[in-house]
């Protein structure tokens, strides 16, 4: 495992920020570390680069322990935090060097060249940091974060204030990198965790509340699931519930309805059998997937 965290509480006085978490990354996997604001995700990823130690516990990136081994621990992860914090008073070329100088970087010019194209910062390079838009400072910070090629990456709000072409640019990096990485990525953009993550991991008041791959989510909330479908003709919720396995039918319009089914195979080839049986019309039928905001809604509601 590339990040293994077990049984990890971080306590301020009388707050438990992060109570009795553990979780594991792989390498190659992208994990969506997602929770509402004050849950404990950046308590978590400060306990993981060495920022601040955790109450009880064990953290360990590639094998080394975040409390015996940080300088070990601190070589192996790439952190972009969510106040990217970066010298404006410095060029963009000549901060990513320094950077690089910090790391003790064999070929620091070649890597920094390498970093400057991938992340679209090539006709930004001579410029002053300060005088930079906030997406290009976000490119800046995760140029530094993988300046030194690490094998863990720890991405906090990466994509604050990109446009959407730099956010499909920068989606498709974070992407490749994962292919070959392990990637930590937080975000409030739920479907940034639909287009690039592989599992998915909400905590809630400190607490793991989920930990799935991203099909799996909607399972975790309910045994069952919808059916949009459209009859020609009038029909009733009386009559639809008879069909085996509908619990709930909603009129939404006209004949327009939403069946609540218990999830137990598709039900839908039994819904075409019904109508068919019942003389009524089947003009549309579609299966509803809940999406992960909508799981995450449910999972941290009071």
């Amino acid at each position: 495992m590339s990040v293994k965290i077990n049984q990890l509480t971080k306590i301020y006085g009388e707050q438990r920020a992060v109570d009795n978490l553990s979780f594991s990354v792989e390498k190659g996997e992208i994990l969506g570390f997602l929770g509402p604001n004050g849950a404990g995700k950046t308590t978590t990823m400060k306990i993981l680069t060495c920022f601040i130690p955790q109450t009880e516990g064990t953290a360990e990136v590639c094998g080394y322990d975040t409390v015996t081994s940080p300088m070990e621990v601190r070589s192996q992860i790439g952190y972009l935090p969510e106040h990217n914090p970066l010298y404006k008073d410095m060029y963009v070329r000549e901060y990513l060097r320094f950077v690089a100088g910090l790391h003790k970087l064999p070929g620091a010019r070649a890597r920094v060249d390498e970093m400057i194209e991938q992340t679209g910062l090539t006709r930004e390079q001579n410029k002053l940091i300060g005088a930079l838009s906030k997406g290009y400072r976000q490119r800046v910070g995760l140029a530094q974060a993988m300046l030194h090629d690490p094998q863990v990456l720890i991405l906090d709000e990466p994509t604050s204030g990109l446009d959407p072409n730099q956010l499909v640019e920068i989606r498709q990096l974070i992407k490749k990198i994962g292919d070959e990485k392990t990637v930590i990525f937080s975000t409030h953009i739920m479907q940034e965790v639909q287009a690039i993550c592989d599992r998915v991991l909400i905590i809630n008041k400190g607490k793991a509340v989920a930990n799935e791959k991203i099909d799996a989510l909607q399972s975790i909330v309910s045994n069952a699931l919808t059916i949009a479908v459209e009859f020609k003709e009038k029909t009733t919720a009386a009559l639809l519930t008879k069909i085996p396995g509908v619990q709930v039918a909603e009129n939404i319009a006209g004949g327009e309805w939403n069946l609540q089914v218990e999830d137990k195979g598709d039900p839908r080839e039994r819904i075409f059998k019904f109508a068919v049986q019942n003389n009524l019309t089947l003009l549309a039928m579609q299966k509803q997937v809940r999406s992960v905001e909508n799981v995450f809604q449910e999972l941290t509601k009071d």
